[in-house]
């Protein structure tokens, strides 16, 4: 009975740090959003093509186009122990983005809700 107890305890124990160690993803509405990036210093990255992103973009966030043939390359250039904010036009873009992320291990990722079209509905600044 102590055996099984024990090996019950390390099991309990082993999956609880292999969830710690599993990323972070949420959905964030436009106003939480600007918040999280203002309060918590990360990566901003705009998903949509050049042309989009020229249109106006957010404040400080990079462009890698998900359709560009060396993205997961780009990619690699970025912290994946950094929180990483991503968006694209209404979201579906970016919602591929992030699975490819969290394949990388990415440990925080917030994708804006809703993409540029619910940030500019929201009334907030863009560049």
């Amino acid at each position: 009975m102590k055996k099984l107890t024990a090996m019950l305890l390390l099991l309990v124990a082993l999956t609880g740090c292999q969830a710690q160690q599993k990323q972070s993803t949420e959905l964030a509405q436009p106003k939480e959003f600007l918040e999280k990036i203002q309060t918590d210093e990360g990566q901003v990255i705009d998903v949509r093509t050049p042309g989009e992103y020229k249109s106006g973009h957010i404040k400080g966030a990079k462009n890698l186009h998900i359709y560009d043939k060396d993205f997961e390359e780009q990619l690699n250039t970025l912290d994946k122990n950094v929180p990483v904010y991503v968006y694209c036009k209404a979201g579906g873009r970016s919602a591929e983005a992030v699975e490819i992320m969290e394949q990388k291990g990415f440990k925080k990722i917030i994708e804006l809700d809703g993409g540029m079209d619910a940030w500019n509905e929201a009334g907030l600044p863009v560049e």
